[in-house]
């Protein structure tokens, strides 16, 4: 079993790694794309330029002071809950786990501390700049996510037929419809990809003891 000494390297490691990749990512795109701008590597993936001013997929809940705090608490939440999982030798699949969602969390939080302060936001297509104190487009706190990544894996049009448009939850007719059409940053495929795993992880069943 690996000691408790070995589990606290891991967990600083791989949460400064997220938050240095994910920080690096959105900075290269604000300063380089436009808002709303979209670039085509492959037919099922993009990198298309767009600010979150909510939490996940566009969701606001409060203000943004409240939003911004809400995520405060809750990284230094799950950050005694990771500092107890060391200390109590927890398994490395649960530290790096806790960890990748600590370390997205951060990673988005530092848009809304930050962002505002230090990004100016221009209109398309001017990119937007680092600027000077006082300069930036919103205060402390109130800065907007960047977000990138975007996989349009399939995408279709609807038939034309009004009967759809009676049925609740389904597309209307003639929509054009694109499967898994969130736009995303590194640090919320890192929390998504810690809580799945964390989530796969209590579903399967223990190794018996010998």
């Amino acid at each position: 079993m690996a000691s408790k000494t070995s589990k606290a390297p891991l967990a600083i490691i791989l949460i400064c790694m997220v938050i240095l990749i994910d920080q690096v990512v959105k900075v290269l795109v604000k300063t380089s794309m436009y808002y709303g701008q979209d670039i085509e590597l492959f037919p099922w993936w993009h990198i298309r330029f767009i600010e979150n001013n909510g939490m996940a997929f566009g969701w606001e809940l409060g203000g943004k002071h409240f939003l911004t705090s809400f995520r405060i608490v809750a990284i230094l939440a799950i950050g005694v809950y990771l500092f107890n999982m060391v200390r109590l030798r927890a398994k490395p699949f649960h530290i790096v786990c806790v960890s990748l969602i600590i370390g997205g969390a951060i990673g988005n939080v530092i848009d809304c501390l930050f962002y505002g302060l230090l990004f100016n936001s221009p209109a398309p297509p001017h990119v937007a700049q680092f600027v000077s104190q006082g300069e930036g487009y919103a205060p402390l706190m109130l800065g907007r996510v960047v977000d990138m990544l975007y996989f349009p894996m399939v995408e279709w049009d609807m038939p034309g037929w009004p009967w759809l448009n009676l049925v609740p939850l389904l597309p209307q007719s003639g929509e054009h419809c694109v499967f898994f059409s969130p736009i995303f940053n590194v640090a919320d495929a890192a929390v998504s990809v810690g809580i799945i795993a964390l989530l796969i992880g209590a579903c399967l069943p223990g190794r018996k003891k010998r």
